[in-house]
């Protein structure tokens, strides 16, 4: 593969159009839908196609570019590497993958070991579906997958889950919608506006069941798969939020919130998922080793 004929076919992807790639590269447009040609014909298929005036990626198109935009990163890093003064130890990077449902003040703790500790590492975050970020997994893009849940075992990834610990889930609300309800808790929870974790999260499948336990019927007002949307909706009095009891301080502090009561039966975990067996990447140790010690210690089973 030409790689000049790939640089070509980035800066298109990237810029959305032909005219914007050559206006960058300092080349004629002409020039720049010869080289994209040239690499569809050593690929065997498009890699775009036309959608009114714009370019859009075929499923090849997708691929290609994600193996693009990581190789020429490499190269930028590696210029980087080359520039620095001799005898300057560049950070190691810790590439992770945090599941959306993991809230982010559970994933801010965990990761601070790793960017302040004895060796600080450059931490590289990308979030999304556990789906997408386990195909990442596999093909070594991340270190490691920070998870609500364990490896799914309907998905064919050869990887390992490490559990990290839990918390039981406490229910919160602003200070003004606390103030509406009369019931002790978990009756107030009848009719009330709830904020409820996506349907096909961990916490979203286990609420479900408590709800049903207890045979309360909230009024649902949202599911969000994004934690940090459901506490900045919270903060605004549409409804009741959860969070683990292990942030308690944080989230009465950050989202001027008060706790309603907790569910000690309702319990919400976390797990690192990795190609290691036994773990030995020393920013994933640094990861496991301060969760049990710390934010978990107190909750182990």
């Amino acid at each position: 593969m030409n790689y000049k004929h790939l640089q070509y076919f980035w800066a298109v992807a990237r810029m959305g159009g032909v005219v914007k790639a050559s206006e960058h590269l300092h080349v004629t447009p002409q020039t720049v839908s010869g080289q994209i040609q040239l690499l569809e014909d050593a690929v065997g298929r498009p890699l775009f196609r036309k959608k009114g005036r714009k370019l859009e990626l075929t499923d090849t198109g997708e691929l290609v570019y994600s193996y693009a935009r990581d190789i020429f990163h490499l190269g930028s890093e590696l210029e980087e590497l080359l520039r620095q003064p001799r005898g300057v130890q560049r950070p190691v990077e810790l590439r992770v993958g945090i599941v959306d449902a993991v809230p982010k003040l559970v994933a801010g703790q965990l990761m601070q070991p790793a960017m302040a500790g004895p060796q600080p590492f450059r931490v590289i975050c990308r979030e999304g579906k556990i789906e997408s970020l386990l195909a990442d997994l596999s093909v070594h893009r991340l270190d490691l997958v920070l998870s609500d849940r364990p490896l799914p075992p309907a998905l064919s990834v050869n990887a390992y889950t490490h559990r990290l610990g839990g918390s039981q889930v406490g229910f919160y609300a602003s200070q003004a919608l606390a103030a509406t309800f009369e019931q002790p808790f978990p009756a107030l929870l009848e009719g009330a506006p709830l904020l409820s974790p996506g349907s096909e999260s961990a916490m979203g499948l286990r609420l479900r069941q408590w709800l049903g336990k207890q045979k309360l019927r909230p009024r649902v007002v949202g599911e969000f798969d994004d934690s940090a949307m459901v506490k900045a909706l919270g903060m605004q009095g549409l409804g009741v939020f959860l969070a683990p009891r292990v942030l308690d301080e944080s989230v009465r502090r950050q989202y001027d919130a008060t706790c309603l009561g907790e569910a000690s039966d309702l319990i919400e975990e976390f797990h690192v998922i990795t190609v290691e067996r036994r773990i030995t990447h020393p920013g994933v140790v640094a990861i496991t080793e301060a969760a049990r010690q710390g934010l978990f210690a107190d909750w182990q089973r």
